[in-house]
């Protein structure tokens, strides 16, 4: 736990005033006055690959910053069959439905090692409430998610086979190399997509034979990108 403290707000276990992405994070705009509003501890967490922040339908009590690492949002569909709706990154906001909503509506598992600063909900209230700088934040974060899960949406679940493949490769490239594309499980995929696992592993395969891009480990879950303009064809 970290008593979020005004001289010691940035120097938490995170070492916020330090981090890399403290521009994209919740409380990037918050000054020293905003600080001493905040009287809840805010958590600061590990998470290993495959564990789960929350689950859907469980009830909201605060949202998570991520700072490192990627998280899965899974829904379940009305046969029971888990649909992954969206993939947030390093400087999202897991949970943004709590702050509207008693419960969570997805799963939220981390598909890679995460760490994550957990703030409770009336924290972001009192916050919310007191502060137009991070009301302003909120506004910003909404807006980013909504459209992120209209772009996820089209660009994910319209289309051929290999061009939604094409498309995940591309949306999953590293924001430091973007030659480098991170995957999953040909499962996650085929969540993701709605594809049959043998149908994810035969297009990748086939772009893998094309030199549209490279594997680059065993277990097939990195690639190079090497013709960027062929992953988007029919």
């Amino acid at each position: 736990m970290i008593p979020m403290k005004t001289e010691s707000a940035w120097r938490g276990t995170a070492d916020c005033k330090a981090c890399g992405i403290r521009d994209l994070v919740l409380f990037a705009d918050l000054n020293e006055h905003d600080f001493k509003l905040i009287h809840a501890p805010i958590d600061d967490l590990d998470y290993a690959a495959g564990a789960s922040l929350f689950n859907e339908g469980g009830a909201a009590k605060g949202v998570f910053t991520l700072r490192h690492g990627m998280v899965k949002l899974v829904r379940s569909t009305l046969d029971g069959r888990p649909r992954i709706v969206r993939v947030l990154r390093a400087g999202d906001v897991v949970g943004l439905e709590a702050l509207a909503s008693a419960q969570y509506d997805c799963d939220a598992v981390a598909l890679s090692p995460v760490s994550v600063c957990r703030i409770p909900l009336e924290v972001i209230q009192k916050l919310s409430s007191n502060s137009p700088r991070l009301h302003a934040q909120l506004m910003k974060k909404w807006q980013h998610a909504l459209k992120d899960s209209d772009d996820w949406l089209a660009d994910m679940n319209f289309g051929t086979a290999r061009r939604r493949v094409g498309n995940l490769v591309l949306k999953m490239r590293s924001a430091e190399n973007g030659e480098i594309s991170m995957l999953f499980s040909r499962e996650d995929m085929g969540a993701m997509l709605d594809l049959k696992l043998e149908t994810v592993s035969r297009e990748i395969s086939r772009l893998v034979r094309e030199e549209a891009i490279e594997q680059l480990d065993k277990q097939g879950r990195i690639y190079r990108v090497i013709h960027a303009d062929r992953l988007a064809l029919d």
